[in-house]
């Protein structure tokens, strides 16, 4: 039976989404968090799903578990696709929300075309298994000013078409819900019923 997943990822707000949904099949979530050394994976794929698949592999392979990594961003229709799979290092290798946030509105400045979609490719990785792959996908457009105290990244500057409101004024559970990050996890709720059989 699986009974623990480990989530490649030090991401709070992430792991956070992810325990939640976990919880509730009675599976215990640790992460990178839980580690005493630092485990970093150079994600230099040229899609979401291939730098979620090598997280997923080369944890999984380390440490003998079973592994969940995630890749998801951004995906901005006049900016050709940007940030996409750079949407966490947009305005540089620190990371840093804000000035990510920042750097979109400048780069939207002055266009009419907003729609955007966040992305999320979920890799999970058992020895004994192999790997499966999903992607999950929440339509909107990005707002002209933050909007919301809730969730991460670019979750205040995000429009949810379906929801009427702001990615970030939606509370954890509606989030849960109709997220980038949700829907791969319900794609992936079939192969998981399966494994832990």
């Amino acid at each position: 039976m699986l009974r623990e997943i480990f989530i490649a990822s030090n991401n709070k707000g992430k792991i956070e989404e992810f325990r939640a949904f976990f919880s509730a099949k009675d599976i215990a979530v640790r992460s990178l968090q839980d580690l005493p050394e630092e485990i970093d994976v150079v994600e230099d794929g040229e899609t979401f799903e291939a730098n979620a698949e090598k997280k997923a592999v080369e944890i999984g392979r380390k440490f003998h578990i079973a592994v969940l990594a995630d890749d998801s961003g951004l995906e901005v229709d006049a900016l050709n696709g940007e940030p996409g799979i750079y949407s966490a290092r947009y305005a540089g290798e620190e990371k840093n929300d804000e000035a990510n946030n920042k750097k979109l509105l400048q780069k939207l400045a002055g266009k009419d075309n907003r729609t955007a979609r966040f992305v999320c490719a979920l890799a999970v990785y058992d020895p004994e298994r192999g790997i499966k792959t999903v992607r999950g996908t929440v339509e909107g457009e990005i707002g002209e000013t933050a909007h919301g105290t809730n969730g991460f990244g670019y979750d205040p500057l995000f429009y949810v078409t379906e929801k009427d409101c702001f990615m970030a004024e939606l509370n954890r559970e509606e989030k849960n819900k109709v997220s980038h990050r949700a829907r791969a996890l319900h794609e992936l709720d079939a192969e998981w019923q399966k494994w832990s059989s």
